[in-house]
């Protein structure tokens, strides 16, 4: 009845009044999200074979499955072996390699039973050379050379693809009952958009209007443009915030710099969704591990970026401490053989569905701090909504810290949320933290 409502309400601003806002479906309100590589996720590689993950992802907490680019790939200047998921030769398809169209059927609909929603990555920017646009002589379609010849983004040497003209109105509309052909066929529940700052703002805002015309839709851009947030975007990446994490892990920045990131972050709505993350597909296969990039810190970032405003987001391995750089265009499976820190995950993403402190946008609470730019090492908050609350306590140093605080939000009887032991604060007080230690309480 719910979604009856959205639906409604959603087509009515549009009818009045044109589409000058979108309407964030509500099941997002205290999502997390996990992003699945499924060439990598198995030995198989399939959609059936990842299938077989979904309880154990829906028990650990995972309510979004995002799957990288399930279409095929092109064969015209493919790189390594089996190329990039994002040179897409087709977009009403699925890659053969990964299984049938009724597989991936199948995957989605066991998920949705389970109570998980899929979005699935979106390549707007570019196809392969070989696209099947291209086979249909819509050279027009593409930004031509001056010899008037396919080329790759400029600026890239993503010589295994060719960039799309947007100022073609036929492209654009053949793009968006792309994206709507997934929506009928399989019913998957939204799109994470590649570099979606290099497509213009108004496709994006074109696109959410049609498509939650079809079903409401969740969209996540791969960028960090309040813009997208108005009429097209539910969610954005925390990249800012991402970056400044892996400076403090290597001790280029300290804790003090985070209220940087906070202020820059005022810029965006208040109802906007940021994702936080230590990892992704890019950072693991081009930038580094989290081992490599930020060592023993890698588990105070990740409780961190789980409690800070915005959506969590896990790479898949993550759960099984994955150590090596998946390679990017050849068989590179997973190994989940550990599995050591599946408890560690399920315990934040459990605190952050269950506890409305921890939901996204304006469903949560909005960070009190308990420090401040003073403090070099000590990073700390409360976040409060509905009588619900979490006391967070970060020492983002390599040295043993001691935080003296002072103040009323403290005060309280809490549940450590690693220990699972009562905790009682004063309003005054002192915990010793160990390097990179994280302290989780809540009510």
């Amino acid at each position: 009845m719910k979604i009856i409502f959205t639906f409604l309400i959603l087509t009515l601003n549009q009818s009045l009044f044109g589409q000058t806002s979108k309407v964030t479906p509500e099941w997002s309100k205290n999502a997390t999200i996990y992003e699945v590589n499924v060439r990598q996720f198995t030995p198989e590689g399939t959609f059936k074979a990842f299938q077989t993950h979904l309880p154990r992802l829906k028990k650990m907490g995972v309510d979004i499955l995002w799957l990288m680019p399930i279409n095929p790939i092109g064969v015209k200047n493919r790189k390594g072996s089996l190329g990039s998921y994002y040179a897409i030769s087709n977009y009403k398809a699925v890659n053969p390699e990964f299984g049938s169209m009724t597989d991936f059927k199948n995957l989605v609909s066991e998920a949705q039973k389970l109570g998980m929603h899929v979005i699935i990555d979106w390549v707007a920017n570019h196809t392969s050379p070989d696209n099947i646009w291209v086979d249909q002589c819509h050279q027009n379609w593409y930004t031509l050379d001056s010899a008037g010849y396919l080329q790759p983004t400029i600026g890239t040497d993503w010589w295994d693809v060719a960039d799309l003209n947007y100022n073609n109105p036929e492209m654009r509309k053949e793009m968006i009952e792309s994206m709507k052909f997934w929506l009928r066929e399989a019913n998957i529940d939204g799109f994470r958009c590649d570099v979606a700052d290099w497509v213009p703002v108004d496709f994006w805002n074109q696109a959410r209007m049609e498509l939650d015309k079809v079903k409401p839709v969740f969209m996540l851009a791969e960028a960090e443009n309040p813009e997208h947030h108005k009429a097209a975007f539910d969610m954005s990446y925390g990249w800012e915030f991402h970056h400044y994490m892996n400076k403090i892990a290597k001790g280029e920045k300290n804790a003090a710099s985070i209220y940087e990131y906070l202020d820059s972050q005022k810029k965006f709505p208040k109802d906007a969704y940021r994702m936080n993350f230590t990892s992704n597909h890019d950072e693991n296969s081009w930038n580094g591990t989290e081992m490599e990039r930020m060592g023993e810190s890698r588990f105070c970032f990740a409780v961190l970026a789980a409690t800070m405003q915005g959506m969590p987001l896990i790479y898949n391995g993550q759960e099984t401490s994955l150590d090596k750089r998946l390679r990017f265009f050849d068989k590179d499976t997973i190994s989940w053989k550990k599995m050591d820190l599946e408890d560690f995950y399920t315990k934040l993403l459990n605190l952050n569905k269950n506890n409305k402190a921890l939901w996204n946008g304006n469903y949560g609470g909005e960070l009190q701090m308990l420090t401040d730019k003073s403090n070099p090492d000590i990073f700390a908050f409360a976040r409060e909504k509905d009588g619900q609350k979490v006391l967070c306590i970060f020492n983002l140093s390599k040295t043993t810290q001691e935080y003296k605080y002072s103040n009323k939000l403290i005060s309280g009887k809490y549940i450590n949320l690693f220990t699972s032991k009562k905790t009682s604060f004063k309003e005054t007080g002192k915990v010793k933290l160990e390097p990179w230690a994280y302290r989780v309480f809540y009510l």
